[in-house]
Formats: C-alpha cells, sequence, structure tokens
C-alpha cells in the first residue's frame, strides 16, 4: 500500500472549508482560525511552498492540505474543487479570497500588471463560484465568501483596483440573487486597511488580519437560516 493510499481522506463530521489567497495574511489568518472552529481547510495560492509550511503547522494531510492553483485558470479551479472532494469527501465553503492591488493613477503601472489584476481579482472569484456551485448546488448547501474591499464601495481616485472589488461586490449579490431559492448562502467581506503584504509599507492603525479572520468566522458560524450577506469591516480611526 503506498503513501497516498495510507492518508486518512474523510472524517464527515467535520466541515471543510477551500480558501485561495491562503499563503498570507487575510487567507493565512483565516486557516488558522478556522481550525480553531473544527474546520479542515484546503490551502490554495500559485506557490505551494508556504502552503504546504501552514498545513503542516494546522495538523497535517488530515486536517489541511495545501493544493496549487492559479484563479484565473479555469482548469486550476476545476482540479481544486475535485481534489478537495477526493481527499476530504466533501465542500461546505469556499473562500474565494485571492487578490492583489495597484497603484492609484491610470499612467501607474504597466499594462501587463493591469491585465493580470484584473483577470485575478474579477476573473478570479467568478470562476471560484463556477466552480464550487455546480456541487453546492446539489447538495442544496454550502457557503460561498468573497473578498471585496471598502474601495468596493466608494470611489477612489484612479484607482483600477477599487473598480476590481466594485466588480467583486456585484458579483456577491448578483450570486445571492441568482440562488435565493436555495439553502446556499453569499457572503461578501469588505476590510478596509489591513496589514497584510498588500502595502509595501506597514500601514499606521490598521487592522490585523487575523480581524477579518474572525468576521470570516462569524459569517461561516451563523445558524442555517441566517444569511450574513455583506461585512464591512474598518479600523475605528479609517475617515473613509
Amino acid at each position: 500500500m503506498g503513501r497516498r493510499d495510507a492518508i486518512p481522506r474523510r472524517m464527515p463530521d467535520s466541515p471543510v472549508l477551500l480558501i485561495t489567497g491562503a499563503s498570507s495574511g487575510i487567507g493565512e489568518a483565516t486557516a488558522r482560525r478556522a481550525v480553531e472552529f473544527d474546520y479542515r481547510v484546503v490551502l490554495a495560492a500559485r506557490s505551494v511552498e508556504k502552503l504546504e509550511a501552514l498545513a503542516a503547522e494546522l495538523g497535517g494531510e488530515e486536517r489541511a492540505i495545501a493544493v496549487r492553483c492559479d484563479v484565473t485558470s479555469w482548469d486550476d479551479q476545476q482540479q481544486l474543487v475535485a481534489t478537495t472532494l477526493e481527499r476530504f469527501g466533501r465542500l461546505d465553503a469556499y473562500f474565494a479570497n485571492a487578490g492583489f492591488g495597484a497603484k492609484r493613477g491610470f499612467l501607474e503601472e504597466s499594462v501587463e500588471h493591469w491585465e493580470s489584476m484584473v483577470l485575478t481579482n474579477v476573473l478570479g472569484p467568478a470562476l471560484s463560484i463556477r466552480a464550487c456551485l455546480p456541487h453546492f448546488r446539489e447538495q442544496n448547501s454550502g457557503h460561498v465568501l468573497l473578498t471585496s474591499s471598502v474601495a468596493g464601495r466608494r470611489w477612489v481616485i484612479g484607482s483600477l483596483y477599487s473598480c476590481t472589488k466594485h466588480a467583486v461586490t456585484a458579483m456577491g449579490e448578483a450570486l445571492r440573487q441568482e440562488i435565493a431559492e436555495t439553502d446556499i448562502k453569499v457572503t461578501t467581506i469588505e476590510p478596509g486597511m489591513v496589514d497584510t503584504p498588500f502595502f509595501d509599507d506597514k500601514p499606521s492603525g490598521a487592522l490585523e488580519a487575523d480581524d477579518i479572520a474572525r468576521a470570516v468566522m462569524f459569517a461561516l458560524t451563523q445558524p442555517p437560516h441566517v444569511d450574513v450577506n455583506e461585512m464591512l469591516v474598518r479600523p475605528v480611526h479609517q475617515p473613509f
């Protein structure tokens, strides 16, 4: 019997949360919190080195697994869900968290950077929804969570990043209305300033990634009849 066959695959009573962008920041913090709530976690990102170290720290292959995934790839997204179901036997929530930013100004950054950001921030969560929704519909349950931003609720001068997050906020509501007749939940998380690798310089007075992770777990742990649709979380002194 090979090592892969010896790995315990299923713990049916423990829910499974899939997280993209899990190698750092909000994704990593959410994985840590989720394990405390007895979730098993699937950690996804384009590079697996950090993911594998985090998975080992969180309890190894019975509790956490690392899967390489480029969220802009439909093949990767389908395989990510398939791997989750193969290894853990269930999927209860998908946290589409992967994303990155750009300098403000429509003459800043390269066109290539813009293209990669738009694909990651907009196409990425759309493909995440498309990948997990058939399974959630089949079981008539599940929870889709999307990381948007306070910048997705207001205009930000010269910010294409803000435009991508407006799209994510709209995506969450569009999905909620599409599946309103089902028991599937949809939550859009809209952080204000958070001290994560998103910023080159450490911001002052910002939230910690764990503050957003606790908001995610609040949404995930509501009773079955409660659907928390939007959560805007700012540090106390952020004026906008």
